[in-house]
């Protein structure tokens, strides 16, 4: 599919208005807060389920409002409310560690929307493909920051192999349920 295609939020909820869409992005940015609480550290980066959430808010929202939901939180995060891993808030930690895995989240978000706006949210192995792509995006930005916090040459044994295995388990996930439920969408559409 090369053109836009629908996400799963606009085929569930059809009727397009400006209330539907702030309280979408604002939805998956209380989602990624939440998600962010299911954590713990296994050094300067806690594993969470954050990038599950972040991927999702992409893929079911679309790019636009996927990146938007996703700077709803960062957002609320800077100005000091305590959405980020632990009940932390504050500029403090988009500067600190994990904040370029923070911005991470709104590039992650609209690349994947991107995608399942073309419609890789369908099909099995795009589905898997799309979360490995966001996944990466996630890391790009996280890796680089976290670069300058860690000595020489230990950012990826601090901030990615400790988490692919978690990773792995929320792309299996994703690829399972999301295929599947555009298969059960369609079939109560038709």
């Amino acid at each position: 599919m090369h053109g836009r295609t629908l996400t799963m939020m606009d085929a569930l909820f059809p009727r397009v208005t400006l209330v539907r869409d702030i309280l979408l992005v604002v939805s998956f940015g209380i989602v990624t807060a939440l998600s962010a609480q299911a954590a713990f550290y296994i050094g300067l980066v806690p594993i969470s389920g954050q990038t599950f959430a972040v991927l999702l808010a992409g893929v079911l929202l679309g790019s636009k409002r996927g990146a938007l939901s996703q700077l709803t939180y960062l957002s609320a995060g800077a100005l000091g409310a305590p959405v980020f891993a632990g009940w932390h808030g504050g500029v403090a930690h988009l500067m600190g560690p994990t904040g370029g895995y923070l911005l991470g989240f709104v590039a992650a978000a609209f690349v994947v929307g991107f995608l399942a706006e073309r419609g890789w949210d369908r099909r099995f192995w795009t589905t898997a493909l799309a979360m490995v792509i966001g996944s990466t995006v996630i890391y790009a930005f996280g890796l680089a920051w976290l670069s300058h916090f860690v000595p020489s040459g230990s950012a990826l044994s601090v901030g990615l192999y400790p988490f692919i295995p978690g990773d792995l388990a929320k792309i299996a996930l994703a690829t399972a349920l999301l295929p599947s439920g555009w298969a059960l969408l369609n079939r109560f559409r038709t």
